[in-house]
């Protein structure tokens, strides 16, 4: 009897997605903690600050918490979400779109916020996947300190492997903090990415569809 449901093999899926630039060292979660505490510490005393001020004396755990537990989670595969694809027994053989999936990322060149909207289309064959699961997988990625072309193409990959098919489209608009605070601070401009797999590739037709069934990047509000 064929299996109904698969589990996505983490391992495998490690293999197959874009690797994040990172050693292989081990480290554990509270491990991580006392050393960014530490080193944190440190930076604000190199600004001067007053760590004896009780506003301010637990800044550094807070940072180290927040990082190891919060912002960056999606570093330790030991995270990525359970995702469980089913049989499309029902032959549902039409694209599927899920638009304005929000995430909040971190830019690995300054460490300041990207907060955005994923969209992901794909076109099944012979599985289906949880919708919720669009969500979580988007969130994963955007976990980690990133750039925004590297997400799109992990989000993009993970999705072909967990269904099966090449037939999928991720898109990301997202505002970078690291352009609005910063450098040329730009508050309005908008970057977008996209990956396109298989058929939405290949068929002009389907592409269009595609790009009709999300918003503009000037229709994007976050």
């Amino acid at each position: 009897m064929e299996n109904r449901e698969r589990e996505i093999d983490i391992e495998e899926l490690k293999k197959r997605v874009t690797p994040m630039p990172m050693t292989d060292e081990f480290y554990t979660n509270d491990g991580a903690r006392q050393t960014i505490e530490k080193n944190f510490r440190e930076i604000m005393l190199a600004l001067k600050l007053d760590l004896n001020d009780d506003s301010l004396e637990k800044t550094p755990y807070r940072v180290a918490k927040m990082f190891v537990d919060e912002l960056f989670y999606g570093l330790d595969w030991q995270n990525f979400p359970r995702v469980t694809v089913v049989r499309n027994k029902f032959g549902y053989n039409q694209a599927l779109t899920i638009p304005n999936i929000k995430f909040h990322s971190c830019c690995e060149h300054h460490f300041v916020p990207i907060v955005g909207v994923a969209h992901v289309s794909y076109l099944p064959q012979n599985w289906v996947e949880g919708l919720s699961k669009f969500n979580r997988i988007v969130d994963f990625f955007a976990r980690r300190p990133q750039i925004q072309e590297r997400a799109t193409q992990q989000i993009l990959q993970t999705i072909q492997y967990a269904v099966d098919t090449e037939n999928v489209a991720v898109t990301i608009d997202a505002y970078h903090l690291c352009v609005k605070i910063r450098g040329v601070k730009d508050a309005n401009s908008v970057t977008r990415t996209t990956a396109l797999g298989g058929s939405y590739l290949e068929k002009p037709e389907l592409r269009a569809e595609y790009f009709s069934a999300i918003p503009r990047p000037d229709e994007i509000k976050i």
